[in-house]
């Protein structure tokens, strides 16, 4: 880490800790004048337009975000609050984001903000769709491997790491460790929660750059329908145990052709609110793996009620005081596809750099590539040449949206599946997504027509090299 960059981590984290001892004494007022006076910190998160919209919702009593920072304040370790701030706010966003786009010039190649890695493949429940489960307990990232991954992306600028799965817990000890050893980093694990209790609670207060998301589906019925029996009560159970233990955690919501409306329904929203979730990631299914049913696959009129409801639930009168995304219909504000490290990608659990972790082929692994070779190698970089696959945001991906093209990648660069079970031919997963694809692209095509946008760059990364001739990796529309 250079000087400068510990000297204003340093004068930041005593600005932190005098902003929340005042908090402390008076939330409802010093909150609020707390954004006013930290809003030339947030200038490296986000755009000018954005900052006056965060002031002016912290001035009004009936604005949902409001609710939620006191939420955050009132519900968090103290040390959780801090080091995350810290983590996220400074190593990652100001100085990460920084070094990120000066690495992708210097190397012609995306650079991540963000590197999700599976330290097991080992998981104690069986869900439908759910590939991981079927993978046993044969795979694992060795500790020294996920430090050197951690050692790597901090090179290139990258302070964010999330650990999937499997289920990640099952490695708790070797993760709390990789927190310890790198407070100028932030992690996160999806879970599902089972093997949540009081002493994994005081381990993620103590080290504070530790985050959890659990995996929930709506009602008790929906999910144990695909989870198991008895899986929600435990899911909710360790939900409450991170609440009491003042631990940050959201949900992880995959959605289904069969539990769109439990899963966005404002009880089970509210009920999410009230066991404490500060945010919710939303997935559409994916038909990933030999087992995996198209079925599933949610209905181009529920893709088109679910980028709707995102705008209502997010609405800062009408919304929830929870902050939810979801990766699929929110292509807009990201500029379409975020894989094959334009945002993030993925290590699986035997060392495959994938470019998604739903994109299950690698021609790099880290046992044999450096993450800087990966991110150069054929496959990534056919993905940072035709990224954005699609110029209709609503139809960000290469294989669910436009499988023609995760096709031409896979063909073209001779990427292998990755499937730690039985090989996946691209032809037969892409199979699974050409009725579905055909059937959303006029339902988007309209949808997006009708609805203003805007530019699609972001303030963290611009767009693909001008010189680059997308057309052999990119679905032209006249969107």
């Amino acid at each position: 880490m250079a000087e400068s960059h510990k000297l204003t981590k340093a004068a930041i984290g005593k600005i932190i800790d005098g902003a929340l001892n005042s908090i402390e004494k008076d939330p409802e007022t010093n909150i609020v004048r707390l954004i006013d006076r930290g809003s030339v910190f947030l200038k490296a998160m986000f755009p000018p337009e954005n900052i006056e919209k965060i002031k002016a919702g912290m001035h009004d009593p009936e604005n949902v975000y409001r609710q939620m920072a006191f939420n955050l304040v009132r519900d968090l370790d103290r040390n959780i609050l801090r080091t995350t701030l810290l983590a996220l706010g400074v190593d990652a966003a100001m100085f990460g984001t920084r070094t990120v786009r000066e690495n992708r010039d210097k190397y012609d190649c995306n650079i991540p903000w963000l590197i999700l890695m599976d330290p097991t493949s080992a998981c104690n429940l069986h869900c439908k769709g759910c590939w991981s489960a079927e993978y046993g307990h044969h795979q694992n990232l060795s500790y020294d491997e996920m430090q050197s991954i951690v050692d790597q992306g901090r090179a290139l600028g990258t302070h964010f790491y999330m650990m999937t799965g499997g289920e990640p817990l099952i490695r708790r000890d070797d993760i709390i460790k990789l927190c310890e050893n790198n407070k100028d980093c932030a992690f996160g694990a999806f879970t599902n929660g089972t093997l949540v209790n009081d002493a994994l609670c005081e381990e993620i207060r103590r080290v504070g750059n530790f985050f959890l998301i659990l995996s929930i589906e709506g009602t008790e019925e929906s999910n144990d329908a695909r989870r198991g029996k008895g899986a929600y009560e435990k899911t909710v159970a360790a939900m409450d145990r991170l609440y009491r233990n003042k631990c940050l955690f959201g949900i992880s919501v995959c959605y289904t052709r069969q539990n769109v409306d439990f899963v966005t329904s404002d009880e089970f929203l509210d009920n999410m609110v009230a066991h404490g979730a500060k945010f919710g990631m939303y997935f559409n299914f994916m038909p990933v793996g030999h087992g995996a049913d198209p079925e599933l696959i949610p209905s181009p009129a529920q893709r088109k009620y679910m980028y709707q409801w995102l705008r209502r639930v997010r609405n800062s009168k009408t919304g929830k005081p929870m902050f939810l995304f979801d990766f699929q219909d929110d292509g807009e504000f990201v500029g379409g596809c975020i894989a094959g490290g334009r945002r993030y990608f993925h290590i699986n659990s035997a060392g495959d750099m994938e470019p998604c972790v739903f994109i299950h082929y690698s021609d790099s692994n880290i046992r044999g590539k450096t993450i800087l070779e990966a991110l150069r190698s054929p496959l990534f970089m056919a993905y940072r040449r035709g990224q954005p696959f699609n110029d209709n945001h609503l139809r960000p991906c290469p294989m669910l949206e436009n499988p023609q093209i995760l096709r031409k990648i896979i063909k073209t660069t001779g990427a292998k599946s990755t499937d730690l079970l039985i090989e996946e031919d691209v032809d037969e997963l892409c199979g699974k997504c050409d009725a579905f694809a055909l059937e959303w692209a006029s339902e988007a095509q309209e949808l997006w027509a009708s609805t203003p946008h805007k530019k699609s760059h972001t303030q963290y990364y611009r767009d693909r090299h001008p010189e680059y001739d997308t057309s052999e990796f990119r679905e032209k529309t006249d969107a």
